[in-house]
């Protein structure tokens, strides 16, 4: 029987795909031992136990990024943690360490490498974090999303995703999901559905223009299901055919039902609207290293998807360009197999697979 410790968290961009990682496993091997490692404070705290996985919590360590007491005690907390790390590996017979970025990895990482089991790195941005750049240094077996990431021994795996998501690829089941996903939203079946999301805790901008501009889409013919995140400052339009959710906890439903998004461009959010064949107007977080910016090019350059700089996604840009959109439904049909063709449903089963390569110990893959 296989132990697998899977390390991350913190952000939902984390921890989706290590959750998708783990059923997978959990499909593949019923009688496998499935470990989270963690933080306390990271959304796997809740997330991880709601799944039916067991979570072991470490300090959550921050790379220090300026010279202060804070990077002065950072050296003598990493040593203690990764001791911790490979005590656990050790005490619960862990056969491979699988991260994906986030607090928790970088002591995974090295947490394996003392322990001296395998690691495997899944990288689920275009533009790799500090953790699996420090991490891929040290293993051959280094799974990604997207096919421009430049990270050292890098197979091209995708995005692991829910099987709820990846289930629409298929088209049969999609057009069921959404019949389903208008009675649950109460819009329209017969009007074609705008999908406005800024993550899980929304987007300040798209939230604010798309509000200002609900008339307009509204009145081009299409419902609009807007999921504005729990710290929304704005507020329901009131109008037939706009819903105003500030959680969906059914993102398949909205994937389903949705005929063009408008999104930020995290990579699970990408991948998402890709493996389903949604097109998209994106518009990239613009505070960070610039990440979502490079997440958004594969689906941008296969003609799926526009990019709108944050900071000109107005309403005079909604009314000039997205609502003549709205209106051509042969570039949103173009569009729409156009995100398809880059979607990579099977994300799962390709990184499970690169973990059996590391279990086996036949020197990774290359893309």
């Amino acid at each position: 029987m296989t132990t697998y410790l899977l390390a991350g968290g913190g952000t939902a961009g984390h921890v989706n795909p290590l959750l998708a990682t783990a059923d997978e496993l959990r499909r593949r091997e019923p009688d496998a031992t499935v470990l989270v490692l963690g933080t306390a404070e990271g959304l796997e705290a809740r997330l991880v136990p709601e799944r039916g996985y067991e979570l072991l919590t470490i300090p959550k360590l921050p790379f220090p990024r300026r010279p202060n007491g804070a990077a002065l005690r950072f050296p003598d907390a990493l040593r203690r943690t990764i001791a911790q790390v490979a005590s656990l590996i050790r005490s619960r017979g862990v056969d491979v360490v699988v991260g994906f970025g986030g607090y928790a990895s970088a002591p995974g990482y090295l947490g394996a490498r003392r322990a001296r089991v395998p690691f495997v790195i899944h990288e689920g941005n275009a533009k790799p974090g500090l953790a699996n750049v420090l991490g891929a240094r040290f293993s051959p077996y280094v799974g990604v999303s997207f096919a421009a990431t430049r990270l050292p021994n890098a197979t091209l795996t995708g995005m692991p995703l829910r099987r709820e998501v990846t289930a629409l690829a298929d088209a049969g089941a999609r057009d069921a999901a959404r019949l389903e996903a208008a009675a649950a939203f109460g819009l329209d079946p017969a009007r074609p559905t705008l999908l406005v999301t800024g993550g899980s805790l929304g987007a300040r901008r798209i939230n604010a223009t798309v509000v200002a501009s609900a008339p307009a889409l509204v009145g081009a013919g299409w419902n609009v299901l807007h999921i504005a995140g729990n710290q929304a400052e704005v507020a329901d339009p009131g109008l037939p055919g706009y819903a105003f959710l500030h959680y969906c906890d059914r993102m398949d439903l909205a994937l389903a039902v949705a005929d063009l998004a408008v999104s930020r461009a995290g990579g699970s959010t990408v991948s998402e609207l890709a493996v389903v064949g949604v097109p998209s107007v994106l518009v990239p977080y613009a505070v960070g290293n610039g990440e979502q910016r490079f997440n958004a090019l594969d689906l941008v350059n296969a003609g799926g998807a526009t990019i709108v700089p944050d900071a000109e996604f107005l309403p005079g840009r909604v009314v000039a360009e997205l609502v003549p959109l709205l209106a051509d439904r042969p570039r949103i049909d173009a569009m729409a197999a156009a995100a398809r063709s880059v979607g990579i449903p099977d994300a799962a089963e390709r990184l499970v697979q690169l973990v059996g390569r590391a279990l086996a110990g036949d020197g990774g893959g290359r893309r």
